[in-house]
């Protein structure tokens, strides 16, 4: 995703063993959808990398420093891309756990409001 015009992700590493049988998808999909992407996304630097007897996975780089890790052993070509989009259009940031659902500045001394009020 594009933060203020600029994208976030810098760099996509694709990981991948050219023997394991969990690496099937990942292979198919370095030969007919990797190319198209790479095209689609001039912005984006995309290097295959050769790692045997792991499993394969996408790695992804971004401009405020952080890194995402997605698995995709035993994935098709189409979830591969899927995943790969996803990572593109992220923005990087960590993921924050909400404490509460209702998130306000100011929080009710009363509570918060609902329908199921009884007067």
């Amino acid at each position: 995703m594009a933060l203020r015009g600029v994208w976030q992700l810098k760099k996509l590493i694709v990981s991948y063993c050219d023997w394991g049988g969990s690496s099937r998808g990942i292979r198919a999909f370095m030969e007919s959808e990797l190319p198209t992407f790479k095209e689609k996304n001039p912005q984006l630097e995309v290097v295959t990398e050769l790692i045997r007897g792991q499993h394969p996975h996408l790695k992804g780089f971004y401009k405020n420093k952080n890194e995402r890790v997605v698995c995709v052993k035993n994935m098709t070509p189409e979830d591969i891309l899927l995943y790969g989009t996803r990572l593109r259009n992220a923005l990087g940031r960590k993921v924050v756990k909400l404490k509460t659902r209702h998130v306000t500045k100011h929080p009710s001394v009363q509570g918060t409001w609902t329908t199921d009020v009884k007067f």
